[in-house]
């Protein structure tokens, strides 16, 4: 009983900072991706209006943000940085 007690209290501690963990990487390659947008983006054209939201969203949901943000890249034909 002690073993099962000792475990739910190592998940409960655990999960939050794992899932900090996975957020804050999330949130370093979201803005990478928007900095390689920004910096390959030509200067003169008008992106698809999902590209600045997707920008705007990688602090507070950066899991949402990635995929657009890979789309536009890849459609782009600009090779999407490392994710760390």
């Amino acid at each position: 009983m002690k073993t099962l007690t000792a475990m739910v209290v190592c998940a409960t501690v655990g999960m939050p900072l794992f899932a900090y963990a996975q957020s804050a990487a999330d949130v370093a390659y979201c803005n990478k991706l928007s900095q390689t947008y920004r910096s390959t983006a030509q200067l003169n054209s008008t992106p698809d209006a999902t590209v600045p939201t997707a920008m705007s969203k990688c602090a507070t949901a950066p899991a949402e943000a990635i995929p657009t943000l890979e789309k536009a890249l890849t459609d782009g034909k600009v090779t999407l940085p490392k994710r760390d």
